[in-house]
């Protein structure tokens, strides 16, 4: 195997790991869900599609065929992390914000996110906010 295809593949490797490794450093240390939720997506996209990346390039240079099943991992992870984390802070944003008191005017018709000032059907999210008890 070539040198520089040797490097390429350990640097993917190490930056791989290390994005794992302050991705689980991050899981242990923040505390509140919103910033915590940024590590996990990071240490997956990044991380793990680092390693996945090393182990194609790995068989396709050593072994002389190329891998698919490390490309649609890769590619189902750079779908689904950003997409669930988005899902989920929108949840929290939903259960958590009152639209009214906590967020600033959006400057357009529509609110932040989930939140609609007003529906169309009259209904205002306000008059049914209860924050959560801590």
């Amino acid at each position: 195997m070539p040198f520089i295809a040797e490097l390429v593949i350990s640097v993917l490797i190490v930056i791989g790991g290390l994005f794992l490794l302050i991705g689980s450093f991050g899981m242990l240390k923040l505390r509140e869900l919103l910033p915590r939720l940024h590590a996990p997506t990071k240490a997956t996209t990044v991380g793990v599609g680092g390693i996945l990346i090393a182990s194609m390039l790995f068989f396709w240079i050593e072994r002389g065929h190329f891998t698919i099943h490390e490309l649609l991992i890769t590619l189902f992870l750079f779908l689904t992390a950003p997409i669930t984390a988005n899902l989920i802070a929108k949840a929290y944003l939903l259960r958590h914000v009152d639209p009214h008191a906590d967020l600033p005017k959006s400057g357009q018709d529509e609110g932040w996110a989930t939140f609609d000032p007003v529906g169309p059907d009259g209904y205002d999210p306000s008059e049914e906010y209860k924050p959560d008890q801590k």
